[in-house]
């Protein structure tokens, strides 16, 4: 695995901590599964990161690009049960 790929992915696992950390701390009472919606903030930041990445690393940055928007479409589907 190349270091531009460590870094995108070890940035991803930081971002959804960080938001988690953040987001169960100070969610308003009228904000439902605030650790979800951190998810896919932090989901849809990486997703960008990716798409801007200035190699394609043997095709594993569009796979991995794929995998964040399965992902993304998952949580999405997640909060639409709880209406």
């Amino acid at each position: 695995m190349t270091n531009k790929l460590r870094l995108a992915l070890g940035t991803l696992a930081v971002a959804g901590i960080a938001s988690l950390s953040f987001y169960a701390g100070s969610a308003s009472a009228a904000e439902r599964h605030p650790a979800i919606n951190a998810a896919v903030d932090a989901l849809v930041k990486a997703r960008f990161d990716l798409q801007h990445a200035a190699h394609d690393f043997g095709g594993h940055r569009v796979k991995a690009m794929e995998a964040t928007d399965a992902a993304i479409e998952q949580l999405k589907i997640c909060l639409q049960y709880d209406k």
